[in-house]
């Protein structure tokens, strides 16, 4: 039957794996295709440790990146963020908060910026209120801000106040 050969995925190949990656492949496959369209290399030994160096370094790097997240989003859980706002009829703003606003405020907080795309807001807020908004950091990692938009007249109440209903 044919031959295999090892080759080290130098792109992501569908069906076969990610970049990186080190298959056994068939030779006419590897040889007359892999390879001519610049999807894979030869396995050597030393291309084998180079890869697999490279896979510890960005192992490391993205569990770096997971751990400050995570110290960010311990930061911004349960923050809350007031707006105050001019309101006409019916308790509707005159204006709106959109994510920039509460991306702006929330790095004045914290002393460090918040990309306003990581604010997980689908419209900008028009009414007067107390709305939980999710800041995406990284995959899994969630906080929710809370933010309360209130007329220029009057607070609006947190429901964790005992005096609310008072």
């Amino acid at each position: 039957m044919g031959t295999k050969i090892k080759v080290l995925l130098t792109q992501d190949v569908q069906k076969l794996g990610a970049a990186g990656d080190i298959r056994e492949v068939s030779g006419g496959y590897g040889r007359n295709y892999l390879i001519p369209q610049g999807m894979a290399v030869l396995a050597t030994r030393g291309q084998v440790k180079e890869a697999e160096q490279r896979a510890v370094a960005q192992h490391k790097r993205r569990q770096a990146e997971r751990n400050e997240a995570e110290q960010l989003a311990a930061r911004i859980s349960g923050v809350t963020l007031r707006f105050v706002e001019r309101v006409g009829e019916l308790d509707r703003l005159y204006g709106s908060v959109t994510s920039m606003d509460i991306g702006e405020k929330l790095a004045a907080h914290l002393g460090q910026e918040i990309d306003r795309r990581r604010i997980d807001l689908d419209e900008p807020i028009k009414r007067i209120g107390i709305y939980p908004v999710k800041v995406r950091l990284m995959t899994g990692i969630e906080p929710v801000v809370n933010v309360v938009v209130e007329g220029e007249a009057g607070a609006v109440q947190l429901p964790e106040d005992p005096n609310a209903d008072a």
